[in-house]
């Protein structure tokens, strides 16, 4: 597993020719396509004001913004109806589901878009205001069916968990998201994702009761031979918070693992015209279940340890893997100073620190998450775990999105 992620974190910077290739082209002006935006949104009534404000300043001129709230959701609900009495873009759309989810709010949303392009936002969402112009331009310049822009968790300094979690987003959206499109297999992120509104209809729209319907939606739309185009910028990315709470990353982080072990069930990856592909699939997908083996056999080790006599030769033989968990280790060094260098985030030396000892005992976390996903797939439980959001990100020291300097990214990024 460990040789498996160094793989993936290395993608984006093995050539200066990747790492250009998976930056946003610049857009030459031309507005081809509108925008359907859906902000789905449950007890967000501290943040979602925010979010709306910020994609209403879209430089793009043609798009619409439907905020889809529950019907017992009065808070959210006031939120959203203000936001749409101040502007005409701005549509609020109720879901009457009984049991809500995120892809039952989508769905109840889908039928109401009049955009070409739908994309997905969450309600905590710091977006910036040239992206819009930016995904028009990657989809008529690449003919592309399906644009996934970046995502980055931004508050680091918050707690240990936090650095470790936001570093994940930055390897996940920065290097392994583009290694799964030149595949041809890619589990899509949660939100900055865009879809052809024809597309996405004939696809039936997201699985309302798929605990990981983004990944679910990529997997569908890659096995039916979709066009999925990745493009990460610094100064593009959308930005959110972590979990606030150890007990709230655990439940995210099951909620996803599930999510995977659903698809998995489901099959549809097994369309995947190619044996690569699928070998890619089959792991991508299993890597929750994998991750719960770890965590099992966790005492097993320990206890072996403590109290097994095994020959000197053998010993040596089992350290073998840690050399590629160290070189990982080393890597996760090297993409934290990147990561503060491409935000203009000070990292300071514990922060590093906090990275190496810390990384243990987040495996261990991560390894719990899996095995209570596994457990909770087992014994049939879906309910959605809802992970509340207070806006950790939004005063964090960092340069505001519309100031970034794209050009001093895309050095910084060359001497990377």
């Amino acid at each position: 597993m460990a040789a498996f992620t160094l793989w993936w974190q290395m993608h984006a910077w093995r050539t200066p020719e990747v790492l250009a290739g998976t930056r946003f082209g610049a857009p030459d002006g031309a507005e081809k396509l509108a925008f359907s935006l859906l902000v789905p949104a449950r007890h967000e009534q501290a943040v979602l004001d925010h979010t709306i404000t910020r994609l209403l300043e879209s430089s793009h001129t043609d798009f619409e913004i439907l905020v889809i709230v529950g019907h017992d959701d009065p808070g959210t609900a006031a939120v959203a109806e203000r936001a749409a009495e101040r502007d005409a873009r701005v549509r609020v759309v109720v879901d009457h589901h009984a049991a809500k989810n995120k892809p039952k709010a989508l769905n109840t949303a889908l039928p109401q878009c009049r955009g070409d392009v739908v994309g997905v936002f969450d309600a905590e969402d710091q977006v910036h205001p040239e992206l819009l112009a930016h995904v028009d331009h990657a989809f008529t310049s690449t003919g592309a069916d399906v644009v996934q822009g970046g995502v980055q968790l931004i508050n680091f300094h918050s707690s240990w968990y936090s650095l470790r979690n936001c570093l994940e987003y930055f390897f996940w959206f920065r290097s392994r998201l583009h290694l799964h499109a030149k595949k041809g297999f890619i589990p899509l992120g949660g939100n900055t994702v865009f879809v052809r509104t024809d597309v996405l209809r004939d696809a039936g729209g997201w699985d309302p009761e798929c605990l990981a319907e983004d990944c679910d939606l990529g997997v569908r739309l890659s096995s039916a031979g979709r066009k999925v185009v990745v493009a990460y910028d610094s100064a593009m990315v959308t930005r959110e918070e972590t979990p606030g709470t150890l007990v709230s990353l655990l439940k995210q982080r099951t909620r996803w693992n599930q999510g995977f072990l659903q698809v998995y069930r489901k099959g549809d990856w097994r369309q995947l015209p190619s044996f690569k592909q699928r070998l890619l699939a089959r792991y991508t997908l299993m890597t929750p279940f994998l991750q719960a083996f770890t965590g099992v056999i966790i005492p097993v080790n320990i206890a072996i340890a403590l109290f097994l006599d095994v020959p000197v030769g053998i010993a040596f033989i089992t350290f073998l893997p840690a050399v590629t968990a160290l070189v990982t280790f080393v890597f996760e060094v090297v993409g934290l100073h990147d990561f503060g260098e491409q935000y203009g985030l000070r990292v300071r030396f514990t922060h590093y620190l906090k990275l190496i000892v810390g990384g243990p005992v987040y495996q261990v976390l991560l390894a719990g998450a899996a095995v209570r996903a596994v457990w909770r797939e087992h014994r049939g439980r879906n309910e959605w775990e809802l992970t509340s959001h207070v806006g950790a990100h939004l005063g964090n020291g960092a340069l505001p999105a519309a100031q970034s300097d794209a050009p001093v990214a895309v050095a910084q990024e060359a001497r990377a």
